[in-house]
């Protein structure tokens, strides 16, 4: 943050310069308790940025484009919701899809708007977790944090799988476009994944130097993709459905006999369209300003899915063809039968098809890139076993490269899940966004929490970022949680009827067990070595937090009670900080009883 002078605040001499990282002493006295407790807190936020941006293990080099475009990869709501349009055209039909994708991104903006405010104020490759345990009652927070992490790391190791299915069905289902003679085995499927996870993991050990520079490219090809497949099948499709098939028909052939069951698993598609947007959080600690650049890449990348996923589904559902011969295409691609079907050309349909999957293969990198650096955040606060091996980072390229091999071998686990089932991998999709979902409730919910208990001042106004909510914070937070509990209870829905062993949906079991993994690896290990997170400026925003108490501040020269004794003295042992201060910075003077204060903003008269 750029040095001000203070003759701008209170008219003092020309020649005397503020500079809001160091504070001094004399200069905060001058201004008065509530001016005084404006430009301190100014001064805490860019020393708290400064610290968040300590560490040196990872390269900084993504840039805001590099970021929009590497979250736009992930969400790439148009590509994702091309591979549910069947099951969404018998789960309600056509306007289940359409209208609940309005809702379900504006209720996504409650969510996305409350992590660019923690994103913010602490920008952490931890992301939920690290929020988790930062606004959790103290009482609860290591264990909140770390069961969170669990779920999180999950949810995005899922996702990196799902979307290796997805993108080896796309190059597949090209092959027997172009070669009709040719059949699809699952094996075949499992083989190609496999693939996709070794080039990304390859692309994320040895280019990851270029991973700004690809996520650029990557913001350019998808609108690029996004307009040519658009006006591609809208000008060339003679046969397309009427307007009351896209906005009004309802449909119910999921073999349950309820419209509201039908409506309710038709939801399950759209929920899933819309997810992965925490993706910059992630990488913050790659980011050149990442308080300021990630919460703009969050909000960004789901309005850009928002908005392309939005006029994608109105022209899909315009221009599908016979319902039964896309739902059952040899290609196993629906997308790809509707891009043949409107171009009536192999090669358009082809060129069609490969500019999604380039999307899809860039989607896998960036995928890679997001659980490697979630799992290597998750392993330095020793949240997993053998973390000590998943938290190591190559000197010479930054890169956490045996955090990408485990996330590149349980991708290649879970995918492999599909050569035995269909029904099993199905429960692999449903565990991908149920994850998601549940790490993004925690920390709305550990704060709403500790702010109805009083618990943990951190909770009371996110401090040191450089956006804010301000009063809105609290009822943003509430809607997404809201919003994301009834998706939650919505991903366990069975798919189709009448339910047996065979098609049942298996998610909330799938999840008990990650739970109860979770919570026994909590009391044989992470109850003694979880740490919590351990980046430097997320440390002292804890302290800095607590040095606020009420919101309001303290007042100049008060010391924090953080330990909550009610006595306001603190020592350094007790690692207690003064007036927001680190506690390194803070000794006592045994013999005289009085603080001595040697950090930067030194004693405040």
């Amino acid at each position: 943050m750029a040095a001000r002078r203070l003759s701008s605040l209170v008219g003092s001499t020309k020649n005397e310069p503020f500079d809001s990282t160091i504070a001094n002493e004399t200069q905060l006295a001058q201004l008065g308790y509530e001016q005084g407790m404006a430009i301190y807190e100014l001064s805490l936020s860019s020393r708290l940025l400064a610290e968040c941006l300590s560490p040196k293990e990872l390269k900084r080099s993504f840039s805001l484009l590099g970021m929009v475009g590497f979250s736009f990869s992930i969400v790439t709501c148009w590509t994702a919701l091309g591979g549910t349009l069947i099951v969404g055209i018998v789960a309600g039909g056509p306007p289940v899809m359409v209208w609940s994708w309005v809702g379900i991104c504006l209720l996504s903006l409650t969510v996305a708007y409350s992590f660019a405010e923690m994103c913010s104020a602490y920008p952490t490759a931890g992301g939920q977790y690290s929020w988790v345990a930062i606004l959790a009652p103290p009482k609860y927070a290591r264990g909140a944090a770390f069961v969170t992490g669990w779920f999180m790391c999950t949810g995005i190791v899922a996702m990196g799988a799902v979307n290796n299915f997805l993108g080896a069905n796309f190059i597949l289902g090209m092959a027997n476009l172009n070669n009709p003679s040719y059949t699809i085995e699952r094996w075949h499927t499992v083989l190609v994944t496999y693939l996709i996870a070794v080039l990304a993991s390859l692309m994320n050990v040895y280019m990851s130097r270029w991973l700004n520079q690809i996520s650029t490219f990557a913001v350019a090809w998808n609108i690029l993709s996004f307009f040519v497949v658009i006006i591609t099948i809208l000008a060339a499709n003679d046969h397309k459905q009427s307007a009351s098939f896209v906005f009004s028909d309802f449909q119910n052939q999921t073999g349950f006999s309820s419209g509201g069951m039908a409506v309710m698993i038709g939801l399950l598609q759209t929920l899933f369209g819309m997810c992965c947007y925490d993706a910059p959080s992630h990488m913050t600690e790659e980011m050149l300003n990442p308080a300021k650049e990630a919460p703009q890449a969050i909000i960004l990348s789901v309005y850009l899915g928002a908005v392309t996923g939005f006029v994608f589904l109105i022209s899909a559902f315009f221009c599908i063809g016979d319902l039964d011969a896309t739902a059952t295409t040899p290609t196993g691609v629906p997308l790809i039968q509707i891009f043949f079907d409107s171009t009536g050309s192999v090669g358009g349909a082809t060129t069609l098809a490969a500019m999604i999957t380039v999307i899809m293969l860039i989607c896998s990198n960036s995928l890679m890139a997001e659980g490697s650096r979630a799992l290597w955040a998750f392993s330095r606060d020793h949240g997993l076993p053998f973390s000590k091996v998943w938290a190591r980072v190559d000197k010479k390229s930054q890169v956490p490269i045996y955090a990408v091999l485990l996330c590149g071998v349980l991708q290649a686990g879970l995918n492999s899940i599909y050569y035995a089932s269909f029904e099993g991998f199905s429960t692999v999709i449903s565990i991908a966004t149920f994850g998601f979902y549940l790490s993004y409730a925690a920390p709305l919910f550990v704060r709403l929490w500790s702010l109805a208990t009083g618990s943990n001042p951190a909770a009371t106004t996110i401090r040191g970022g450089v956006y804010t909510l301000g009063k809105w914070s609290p009822y943003l937070n509430l809607f997404g949680l809201l919003f994301l509990v009834f998706a939650g209870i919505d991903f366990n829905f069975p798919q189709v009827g009448p339910v047996t062993a065979g098609n049942m949906n298996y998610c909330s079991a799938a999840f008990g067990v990650i739970g109860l993994v979770s919570v026994v690896t909590w009391v044989f290990d992470g109850r003694k070595n979880f740490t919590g997170p351990q980046t430097p400026g997320i440390v002292n925003a804890i302290d800095a937090a607590a040095a606020v108490g009420d919101g309001k501040g303290l007042r100049p020269g008060e010391i924090a009670d953080a330990d909550g004794d009610g006595v306001g003295r603190s020592d350094e042992k007790k690692g207690i900080s003064v007036a927001g201060l680190p506690a390194e910075t803070t000794s006592v003077d045994e013999s005289s009883g009085d603080e001595k204060i040697e950090g930067d903003i030194g004693r405040i008269a």
